[in-house]
């Protein structure tokens, strides 16, 4: 087979879809890969590295998509890439369909197989293809958080930890999940108040006994939410249904219980965000402000951090990739009922259950 890697080209991305331990284990296969001049740079992988594990590096993205019978990448494509796709071609990345209804009908008349890192279940039901770009957001979104609190970014001007006499910020954690975890435990170590919310009450006794003292757990209701939203300084939508639209849980109304200059990081402004006032924002302009509240709303949170990002993705996303060159997507799916859900569309037609609900559709058989 031969495999496609190209520079990714949306704003402020730095990830890369392969790692050159992954042209070394498909050229040694018989596989020929190509990547794209500069493709690495933004993860401190240079050319010469992938060439000397067997890649032909290409001048253009155009060299890429012409050739290549399967495109592995990061995020989704860009109206340029679309442009480049072919039918019956392969593409293994992130695409977040149920959020983009522009992006679902461009790739639809594309007619290629759109194989999605998102949907991809794992042998214990889990979204191992997802989880670890969910760690990387959930530790990002305290980060951000802890930035924009800063009165110079229009925030609150609260320290997470506070200090000695003065109280820490209030953080309230909607959805519980990696997300969720990830941000509660970086949360925690600032010192924070932390508020874990889930309707999953199983998932609140888990997070109960592994979180320290500062974090507490409560249940997901609109009573609740409301309630919270009164006294947190942050506030992170983390909550994730797989493959369908976030579901909406703080209305444009809600911002008026909240402090003015509170922050809110949506994180699953991927899936559609959390929240009625979030719209997707990007690294060079993350912010902007709806009724004296700060949203920050970037599409590809881990993109900022490039190299650990790259390096945690390809760990996961690779072997599969893999797979799949060797025995063909059809039998590679056969043997993995997990892989057979990352197919969200096929030949012009949506073949996700969740996906196709979102836009009213029936989902079709790939078969």
């Amino acid at each position: 087979m031969i495999v496609g890697v190209p520079r990714e080209i949306k704003q402020d991305e730095y990830r890369v879809g392969m790692l050159p331990v992954g042209v070394e284990e498909l050229t040694r296969a018989g596989h020929r890969v190509l990547v794209e001049a500069g493709a690495g740079q933004g993860s401190g992988i240079p050319d010469e590295q992938y060439a000397i594990q067997g890649a032909e590096i290409v001048e253009s993205a155009e060299e890429v998509y012409g050739q290549a019978e399967m495109i592995v990448k990061v995020k989704e494509p860009q109206p340029e890439e679309i442009a480049l796709l072919r039918p019956e071609q392969i593409m293994f990345t992130y695409f977040h369909f149920a959020a983009d209804e522009e992006l679902t009908k461009a790739v639809q008349e594309s007619r290629i197989t759109a194989v999605a890192y998102e949907t991809l279940r794992g042998p214990t039901g889990n979204l191992p293809c997802l989880t670890p770009m969910s760690e990387v957001a959930g530790r990002m979104s305290i980060q951000e958080g802890a930035k924009y609190l800063e009165s110079p970014q229009l925030g609150r001007g609260i320290l997470l930890g506070g200090v000695p006499g003065v109280p820490p910020a209030h953080i309230l954690i909607l959805g519980g999940g990696v997300v969720g975890k990830n941000a509660a435990q970086i949360a925690a170590g600032f010192q924070a108040d932390v508020v874990i919310m889930d309707v999953n009450v199983d998932r609140l006794r888990y997070l109960e006994d592994i979180m320290p003292a500062n974090v507490n757990t409560l249940f997901s209701d609109r009573h609740n939410i409301r309630e919270q939203l009164q006294l947190a300084d942050l506030v992170v939508g983390a909550v994730l249904i797989p493959g369908a639209r976030a579901p909406m849980l703080v209305t444009a109304s809600d911002l008026e219980l909240m402090k003015p200059g509170s922050v809110i990081i949506d994180v699953c402004i991927d899936q559609g965000g959390c929240l009625e006032t979030s719209r997707p924002t990007t690294h060079s302009d993350p912010t902007y402000v709806v009724d004296g509240i700060v949203h920050y709303c970037v599409t590809n949170m881990p993109g900022a951090v490039g190299r650990t990002s790259t390096y945690a993705l390809c760990n996961v996303t690779f072997p599969y990739a893999h797979r799949i060159a060797n025995l063909g997507l059809r039998e590679a799916c056969a043997q993995d009922a997990g892989l057979s859900e990352a197919i969200n569309m096929h030949n012009g037609h949506i073949v996700n259950k969740a996906v196709a609900e979102t836009f009213g559709t029936e989902a079709a058989d790939f078969e």
